[in-house]
């Protein structure tokens, strides 16, 4: 089975989406975690690109990735602006801590990554045990606006020394009776017209209805469910290739 953000793909991520950049999510987060008590958790922390900012804003955030090349860039963004939060390696579905949280969040649709039915299941019970008593789960969501096999896609960034690094990807598999895609990509990292490195993975990636969701969080056992489209709180996703974010309570009394 081929990984994914592996060395090359790490490095793709943090110059296309380097910290500090935003799609509205990072001040829509900042502004729901306002009344947070307690620490943060941001499980598929990545390179820091969310949760730096919220380091910033004097949040405490501590965070994990199942990608150790990832987690490298990330450790090194934070050091360069003062930082040190607990950093660790993990998956959404088995991480254990002796710790509860005032809120876990993970933006962008990095949850969909867990394209197996049961272990995005497990990642939510994972979620809500590690929630403080009235916690905060926020979690965004997308339905893939691209489903045709075979479209070959190609993308280039040149790093600060000259490099250049490529990507070709295509979708490989559709499952619509299980909610899922795969899309594979090829990345290759040249240097003077020498090929110096190249990497080989997979994404998949599930998909949810907005209310599928919904329901599947109120089985895990969270109340006080909103849904809000494009970052805009409360106001109900209307159209395919909206941001869906799921704000939901752990509420463990009575």
């Amino acid at each position: 089975m081929l990984g994914y953000y592996s060395s090359l793909s790490s490095e793709v991520y943090d110059l296309d989406k380097p910290v500090g950049s935003s799609f509205g999510d990072i001040e829509y987060y900042t502004e729901r975690l306002a009344t947070c008590t307690g620490s943060i958790l941001e499980p598929a922390a990545g390179t820091g690109r969310l949760l730096v900012p919220l380091l910033e804003q004097g949040f405490q955030v501590d965070g994990f990735d199942v990608s150790g090349d990832m987690l490298a860039i990330c450790r090194d963004n934070c050091e360069k602006r003062g930082f040190a939060p607990a950093l660790f390696e993990a998956k959404m579905e088995s991480f254990s801590l002796d710790k509860k949280y005032g809120a876990i969040v993970i933006p962008t649709g990095t949850f969909l990554l867990l394209h197996e039915r049961e272990e995005s299941l497990e990642a939510l019970r994972n979620f809500h045990h590690h929630l403080a008593d009235g916690g905060k789960l926020i979690v965004d969501l997308f339905l893939p606006s691209e489903l045709e096999l075979g479209k070959l896609s190609v993308r280039k960034w040149e790093t600060a020394n000259g490099d250049v690094i490529t990507v070709e990807s295509q979708i490989v598999e559709v499952d619509p009776i299980k909610q899922y895609r795969v899309s594979q990509a090829r990345y290759e990292k040249w240097r003077n017209g020498r090929l110096m490195q190249t990497e080989l993975e997979r994404y998949p990636l599930r998909w949810y209805g907005v209310e599928e969701f919904r329901m599947i969080l109120e089985h895990i056992g969270f109340e006080d469910i909103t849904v809000s489209a494009d970052f805009q709180y409360g106001q109900y996703p209307t159209r395919a290739g909206q941001t869906m974010t799921f704000e939901a309570t752990a509420n463990k009394k009575g």
